[in-house]
């Protein structure tokens, strides 16, 4: 497994390196809206045949660099990994996405979790790392990933998706101690997750804190970023001679950027809710910023979403410290030739900003 990268301006632009153009990879590139990735969904089965099949993660993860002149990999698995591990029964029920057989409900429940072995409980995640790695010839680099403890929380308690999240904001408020417990038992969870994934061969790793935007400020910080501070904490800063940058990403979290950055993170996810010259006034000197077109831009024809990629690129404005990126994951009906024109469109207009 060879460290040397024929393209590493993603890994740059994380620790605010010169780059020669902007980055840009797309949250959920591997996945629903291309037609050869639903053809080997149908062929595995479901979606976690796909997951735990380590050549067919593979084969997902690859799919786009294909199509797309991007600038990183990104592992193709589930943020619900961790739970699934935990022995909650993860199953996909149609329309209604990923369910458990057997929720939190109380702390004897917390009481009967541990923190597993990631190369035996997951081990599929890793084989399917060392795999791709493997796959990647240094092309690009590879990015893993985990969902945050708030995130995989709101799933283990709630059973699945929710709209109100009424079950985890009872327990904030009705039983913390309990909450705080399981929190910090998914923080260890995804310390030694991420570190694997790490030591298998990813080089750079996103937190997906997916539902921190729920809470109001002093739950966030409580219940939320405080335990993705312990896993920034807790990670393997450098590996290959590398140092193995950190991305924090809250969905709807713009007004937490300076507590997001104070962390030690290498990189703060925006979405389109939060303008980049906004964020980067403020922590633009701390940290690089991953974000942040609404995918919605990509259902717009190809003059709409030029000139998004143009104004989003002036907003950032000269030098480095920019990953372009969707502020969210892409739509499943979106039409991939709609996001080839995004990503070309990034590297050919960004190119002025990064001129000596």
């Amino acid at each position: 497994m060879s460290s040397t990268l024929k393209n590493d301006r993603y890994l740059k632009a994380l620790l605010k390196e010169p780059v020669d153009c902007t980055p840009v990879w797309m949250m959920r590139q591997a996945g629903r809206y291309l037609p050869e990735y639903r053809e080997l969904r149908a062929q595995a089965g479901d979606f976690m045949s796909l997951c735990k099949n380590p050549e067919l993660a593979c084969e997902v993860t690859l799919q786009p660099l294909r199509r797309f002149d991007l600038d990183a990999a990104i592992l193709f698995s589930d943020i619900l990994t961790i739970p699934d591990a935990l022995g909650l029964g993860l199953y996909f029920s149609t329309g209604e996405g990923p369910c458990f057989e057997r929720p939190i409900q109380n702390t004897a429940d917390i009481n009967k979790l541990a923190v597993f072995d990631p190369e035996i409980e997951l081990g599929y995640v890793m084989d399917a790392v060392r795999t791709i790695r493997t796959a990647l010839a240094g092309q690009v680099p590879l990015i893993g990933f985990s969902g945050s403890p708030w995130t995989l929380a709101t799933y283990m308690i709630e059973g699945g998706s929710s709209k109100a999240f009424t079950k985890i904001k009872k327990m904030c408020y009705s039983d913390p101690d309990a909450l705080h417990k399981l929190l910090d038992l998914l923080a260890d969870c995804v310390i030694v997750y991420l570190n694997a994934q790490i030591k298998a061969g990813a080089q750079s790793v996103m937190i997906f804190d997916t539902w921190g935007g729920v809470l109001s400020q002093s739950c966030y910080l409580e219940f939320s970023l405080r335990y993705m501070q312990k896993i920034v904490d807790g990670l393997i800063q450098s590996h290959e001679n590398r140092i193995v940058p950190v991305t924090l990403f809250t969905k709807n979290g713009g007004q937490w950027l300076s507590h997001i950055a104070a962390t030690g993170c290498h990189a703060v996810g925006i979405d389109w809710t939060t303008e980049l010259d906004t964020a980067r006034a403020q922590i633009g000197s701390q940290v690089s910023l991953q974000g942040n077109m609404d995918p919605s831009v990509l259902y717009a024809p190809k003059e709409r979403i030029e000139s998004e990629v143009q104004r989003l690129l002036a907003q950032y404005g000269k030098g480095t410290g920019h990953i372009f990126n969707l502020g969210h994951g892409i739509h499943l009906d979106v039409n991939p030739e709609h996001a080839k024109i995004f990503i070309d469109a990034v590297h050919t207009y960004s190119k002025p900003y990064h001129l000596p």
